[in-house]
């Protein structure tokens, strides 16, 4: 096993992303230098807010910002409801009860009643802590919401229900423009990124890679067809099975769907047990129920496969596009959400509406070695240009700025 890596300090990532990319950051956090950023989210492991956060919060402290992180308690109860909560701001079909919305204001009631809240910029991700701007005439200088999913198409119902809690705050970001809702407060679009230095992306020796595949039994010379994600239907893992049996009509190839769940997603297990029994038939299908902190393994499992999926029927940003792609592997992705930022069609990998077409998009990068490197190539670059850490770093230092200046269109830094 390799180290954990630890001790990351800005000036490691001067040597990937370049001097002036390091200067700049600098420079912005020189106005902001000594303000409070307090972030509030749902949990502290599990999904790509908090993965952010846990690379996100030393950087922020190294350039001056008293940058802070809180998550919000709740109960079985409560995560069963913010799930609802979740798949209908998406579109899905869920019926939010009165029932519902009164244990979402019972938790939040709760919380407020305990959290301690800064006197700087208070950022709540997502949903399930958006009560929580009830606070606001007595904490906080700015209250901005950041929303990482795809709130575009809501259940209108349920749209109404937290509509009026988002309307409170100062500010809203979101991860795109196409994930926006019409809202009389200022937006700004912050893509989210991935640490390219983490357990999860760095660079890992070739024996380590092959360690792993023969831990979970998958053969390094066969083509290894791969999706990373949690165990959730919108991932649409049962549609990659579909999709992979069509492939190995055609190659001989192995699945692998691997992924952890989170506390705030409790259909996590019920998805797995699904997934399971619609593998259980093929021994070249290998699903991996990975325990939080397998980081090192994920990277393994990714840098020791041939093509990615991530096959979303819905989706927010998904960074286990990027993830992929910084590894130089071609991903084939729905053509939803932020995949959409990501995958170039043709360049980086290939968009997909249905499992067919991803079989067919598979089986093409597995008759070519040739095209597989150069989307590999382009999708490394792509990543490095848009969805590394220090620009998402940046984005929220210069938010910090725009809040204080609200009716300003440009703020000047010098």
């Amino acid at each position: 096993m390799e180290p954990t890596s630890n001790g990351i300090r800005l000036t490691d990532y001067q040597e990937i992303v370049g001097a002036d990319v390091i200067e700049e950051l600098r420079v912005v956090a020189s106005r902001v230098e000594g303000r409070a950023l307090q972030n509030i989210n749902s949990t502290a492991v599990g999904g790509g807010v908090a993965e952010i956060l846990t690379r996100m919060i030393p950087l922020l402290r190294e350039l001056g910002v008293a940058a802070t992180w809180d998550v919000m308690k709740g109960d079985e109860a409560f995560f069963d409801v913010t799930k609802a909560i979740h798949n209908a701001l998406h579109g899905t079909s869920e019926q939010i009860t009165d029932e519902m919305i009164e244990c979402y204001r019972r938790t939040t009631a709760a919380n407020l009643s305990q959290m301690e809240l800064s006197d700087g910029v208070i950022l709540v991700h997502d949903p399930q802590p958006a009560g929580l701007i009830a606070r606001k005439p007595d904490a906080g200088r700015a209250w901005v919401w950041r929303c990482h999913i795809d709130v575009s198409t809501p259940d209108r119902r349920t749209w109404q229900f937290l509509a009026p809690m988002i309307e409170q705050y100062d500010a809203c970001i979101f991860s795109m423009p196409d994930f926006a809702q019409s809202i009389g407060r200022p937006q700004y679009m912050v893509a989210p990124s991935i640490d390219p230095l983490s357990d999860k992306n760095r660079e890992l020796d070739e024996r380590y890679v092959q360690s792993v595949l023969e831990k979970y039994g998958i053969d390094p010379g066969r083509p290894i067809l791969t999706q990373i994600s949690r165990f959730d239907r919108l991932k649409d893992p049962v549609g990659v099975i579909a999709a992979y049996q069509m492939v190995k009509k055609r190659h001989n190839c192995q699945l692998v769907l691997a992924g952890g769940g989170a506390p705030d997603d409790p259909e996590g297990a019920e998805v797995l047990r699904e997934v399971a029994e619609a593998a259980e038939s093929d021994s070249d299908i290998h699903v991996i129920s990975l325990p939080p902190y397998s980081d090192l393994e994920i990277n393994a499992l990714v840098r020791g496969s041939t093509i990615i999926f991530q096959k979303s029927i819905k989706e927010g940003f998904s960074l286990t596009v990027s993830e992929a792609l910084w590894k130089r592997k071609p991903v084939i992705g729905g053509a939803v959400g932020g995949i959409k930022l990501q995958v170039i069609n043709g360049i980086t990998g290939y968009l997909v509406h249905s499992p067919e077409g991803a079989a067919r998009r598979a089986a093409e990068l597995l008759g070519d070695p040739a095209l597989r490197e150069r989307m590999g190539e382009n999708g490394h670059s792509h990543v490095k240009q848009n969805f590394l850490l220090t620009r998402h770093v940046k984005d929220y230092m210069l938010i910090m700025l725009a809040v204080d200046h609200p009716n300003e269109d440009i703020v000047h830094l010098d």
